[in-house]
């Protein structure tokens, strides 16, 4: 039996980086003493009182068909959270689509905005499922390297000159997945005068915005003429503590959205009423929830940092935001592929070969701070032994 080309598009380098995620799954789930940073799922409990909404409307007998787009008054207070970032009054609950998560969202703005000869232009490294959800719909991704050199900010004159007349849109995450990187604000006005130069579309993934550390966040859709060509992907995931109820949502233009909205009637019918009535819960409480994860990331990201900086061999960036470092093992002598895999089978932690988000972060691997602190400090030194027993 044969089947459509649409699934080979998604597979891929990007997506096979998982494997060792999954092989350290698999050892903690027989009981063995492994330490996963491997994924963005933090090692604590959603906040109780958005659990507890939650639970209230299970036992209220929320569980029927909700509105496919998310209920108005959950659309309204995302609509009101952006117009407070970003400034633009004409957003309103019409702008905003709910979505089981952001990388869906992602997804389904591809396949609205991109189609066979366009040509979609990225700066590398960039999240895994990027380069799928853009060759599904027969697109071309563009990849814009990234110097590691300058900590991964971005070239903007690389970036241009990546821009041809089949050039359709420019992708983007800031704070940035796995870099960490938050793009100020004179690269953001250069990105949004090309885009109005040569009509493109803006997608600016903003899941990690609200964990930023030592840089204020810009979203793009704050500048002058940006609104009505940028697509704005948020998600309650990171900030919240929230990956598994798979809440996020798309702002965009309101046709966008209506065209949004027809993909999410054939594909997932809308979120489940509670986890709505559980994601207004997050909203409401938003300013508070999001101040105690920033700090408790920004305390683990110091303890990773100074365990990891002075070990030889090792070279680590400082992460702005979010909840991942990069790490540069090339002095090890190890590919980044070889050490993840050898530090798994010899100290048993998991870190993903960064190579997997773009050949530009090749030698790195990129860690997460998913664990207390006691359990990262634990990793850092497993790494620094691992990396001593090499050198020898």
């Amino acid at each position: 039996m044969k089947y459509s080309n649409l699934v080979e598009r998604l597979q891929g380098k990007r997506t096979a980086a998982w494997e060792i995620h999954h092989a350290a799954q698999q050892a903690f789930n027989k009981g063995e003493d492994v330490i996963i940073l491997s994924v963005g799922d933090p090692d604590f409990a959603t906040p109780e009182v958005i659990v507890d909404r939650a639970v209230s409307a299970l036992r209220e007998g929320d569980t029927h068909y909700a509105d496919v787009v998310g209920r108005a008054p959950l659309r309204a207070a995302i609509a009101r959270d952006h117009v407070q970032q970003t400034g633009n009054q004409g957003i309103d609950e019409n702008n905003v689509i709910v979505v089981a998560g952001a990388q869906n969202g992602l997804f389904a703005t591809s396949l609205c905005l991109c189609e066979a000869g366009d040509e979609i232009v990225v700066p590398e490294p960039m999240y895994l499922t990027y380069e799928a959800s853009v060759r599904v719909t027969g697109a071309t991704l563009v990849p814009v390297a990234v110097d590691p050199a300058k900590a991964f900010h971005l070239d903007c004159d690389a970036l241009e000159a990546a821009i041809t007349p089949r050039t359709k849109a420019i992708f983007f995450a800031t704070p940035c997945n796995p870099t960490g990187v938050v793009m100020p604000r004179p690269d953001l006005e250069r990105i949004a005068a090309l885009a109005k130069k040569h009509d493109l579309w803006i997608v600016s993934d903003e899941v990690y915005a609200d964990l930023t550390f030592d840089r204020e966040h810009v979203s793009i859709a704050s500048l002058d003429g940006m609104a009505e060509r940028t697509v704005t992907i948020g998600s309650l995931s990171k900030s919240h503590a929230m990956p598994g109820w798979r809440v996020g949502w798309v702002i965009g233009p309101k046709t966008l959205v209506e065209h949004l909205g027809r993909l999410a009637l054939c594909m997932l019918y809308g979120l489940p009423g509670f986890i709505q009535q559980a994601a207004m819960t997050a909203l409401e409480n938003r300013p508070q929830i999001v101040a105690d994860m920033r700090e408790i990331y920004r305390r683990r990201r110091d303890i990773v940092f100074d365990r990891l900086r002075d070990v030889p061999g090792l070279h680590c960036l400082l992460p702005e935001a979010g909840m991942f470092m990069m790490v540069d093992v090339t002095g090890t002598g190890l590919s980044a592929y070889d050490f993840s895999w050898q530090l798994f089978r010899a100290q048993g932690v998991s870190v993903l070969d960064a190579s997997a988000f773009g050949e530009t972060a090749a030698g790195f691997v990129r860690l997460g701070f998913v664990l207390d602190e006691a359990r990262l400090a634990e990793a850092c030194d497993r790494i620094a032994t691992f990396v001593a027993s090499i050198r020898r």
